[in-house]
C-alpha cells in the first residue's frame, strides 16, 4: 500500500506520514524543493519534489499510489501577496485532487479546517452541520480553505471521488518546527512574554491524534463527509493557566479588550510591508478572536472510533519539544 502525503515536512504531516509507517503503508512524501525537512529526519519515506502549483508534479507524485492524504496548505494570518494563497490551497489542491482521480487513486483524504465551519454565538461548541458562508469567512486563509473544501466537495459529488474531508482543530505537540501561531502562545508563554490575553477560545489537540484521525478516517470515513478531528475546548486564559500549572510557574495576566490591539496589529501588517516578516499579530487574528472557536469531535467519535487526549498531555508534550530543541532561550 503506496500513500501519498502532501506537507509531510510540516507539523500536521509529518504526524500523519509517521502514524501512516506505523500502520503499515509504503509513504511518498510531495516537498517543495528547498524546503525544511527535518520532520522526516531518518524516516523511510520516499521524497519527490514539486509544488502544487506544478500540475506536472502532482501527475509525477500520484502515479503508483493507493491512496493520497492531501494535508499540505498555505496557513498563514499574513501574507504579502494573497494570490499565492489561492494558488495553493484552492487552484493547487483541485490539481492535485484531479490528478489523483485520473491516476486511479482508491482512496483520498483531504486535510481541511474548522476554520471553514461556522461558530455558534452562545458557545456552544460548532460541529460539521453549523452553518458556515464564504462572508463570514475572516482572512484569506479562511477563506481560501473555504473554497478548497467547497471545490473539494463539489469535485466528489460530482465525479463520485473515494475522498473523504476532515477539519482539524488547533494542533498542539512536537515537531511544530515553524511554529504554529498556537505553538508561538506556547513558546512566549514559557519566555514569560504573555503578560495578557484576549477574552477568545480554542480547541486544543494533540497533533498525533489528529494524525490517527486521518488514518480512522482513511478506515472508517464515508466519501463525502467531513469528519471533525478536535480535542478539549478551553479559552485562551485556560490554556495560558494549564502551561503555568504545567510549568509550576504561576502568573499574573491582564484581560485586553481586542479594540485596544487592532491599531498595534494594524501598525504591524504596515511594517511587515516592508520588512516582509510576519507580523507578531495580525487584524484578521484579532477579528477572529473576538469568537470562541469551540467544536464538537462527537461525528469523528461516533463513525470512526476517534479519541483524543487531553489538553494538558498535548501542551506537555509541546512544552518539553520547544525546550528540547532551543525554541525557549
Amino acid at each position: 500500500m503506496k500513500s501519498l502525503v502532501t506537507g509531510a515536512n510540516g507539523f500536521v504531516g509529518s504526524a500523519v506520514a509517521r502514524c501512516l509507517l506505523n500502520a503499515g503503508h509504503e509513504v511518498r512524501c510531495l516537498v517543495r524543493p528547498g524546503s525544511d525537512r527535518r520532520n522526516l529526519h531518518k524516516l523511510p519515506v520516499e521524497l519527490l519534489e514539486g509544488d502544487l502549483r506544478s500540475a506536472p508534479s502532482l501527475r509525477r507524485a500520484v502515479a503508483g499510489c493507493d491512496s493520497l492524504f492531501h494535508v499540505a496548505a498555505d496557513y498563514r494570518l499574513w501574507v504579502p501577496n494573497p494570490e499565492t494563497m489561492y494558488d495553493i490551497n484552492v487552484r493547487g489542491t483541485q490539481a492535485l485532487i484531479l490528478a489523483a482521480a485520473e491516476a486511479g487513486v482508491k482512496r483520498m483524504i483531504y486535510t481541511s479546517s474548522v476554520a471553514t465551519l461556522g461558530t455558534n454565538q452562545d458557545g456552544i461548541p460548532a460541529n460539521e452541520e453549523t452553518p458556515s458562508s464564504l462572508v463570514a469567512m475572516t482572512g484569506h486563509y479562511k477563506r481560501s480553505k473555504f473554497m478548497a473544501e467547497q471545490v473539494v466537495q463539489q469535485m466528489t459529488d460530482e465525479h463520485k471521488l473515494p475522498l473523504v474531508i476532515v477539519n482539524p482543530s488547533t494542533p498542539i505537540g512536537p515537531r511544530d518546527i515553524k511554529p504554529t501561531p498556537t505553538g508561538r502562545i506556547v513558546v512566549d508563554t514559557l519566555r514569560d512574554r504573555m503578560p495578557a490575553y484576549v477574552n477568545t477560545g480554542l480547541n486544543i489537540a494533540h497533533a498525533d491524534d489528529i494524525a490517527y484521525g486521518h488514518l480512522l478516517a482513511y478506515a472508517h470515513g464515508k466519501p463525502g463527509q467531513r469528519y471533525i478531528l478536535g480535542g478539549e475546548n478551553l479559552t485562551l486564559l485556560e490554556i495560558l493557566q494549564m502551561i503555568d500549572r504545567i510549568r509550576g510557574k504561576q502568573t499574573k495576566r491582564m484581560n485586553l479588550p481586542v479594540k485596544l490591539i487592532l491599531p498595534a496589529a494594524w501598525l504591524m501588517e504596515k511594517m511587515a510591508m516592508v520588512t516582509k516578516v510576519e507580523p507578531r499579530a495580525t487584524m484578521d487574528s484579532l477579528r477572529m478572536a473576538r469568537k470562541k472557536m469551540f467544536y464538537s469531535s462527537d461525528k469523528a467519535v461516533r463513525e470512526l472510533g476517534y479519541r483524543y487526549r487531553p489538553a494538558a498531555e498535548a501542551l506537555e508534550d509541546a512544552m518539553n519539544w520547544f525546550r528540547n530543541n532551543g525554541y525557549c532561550g
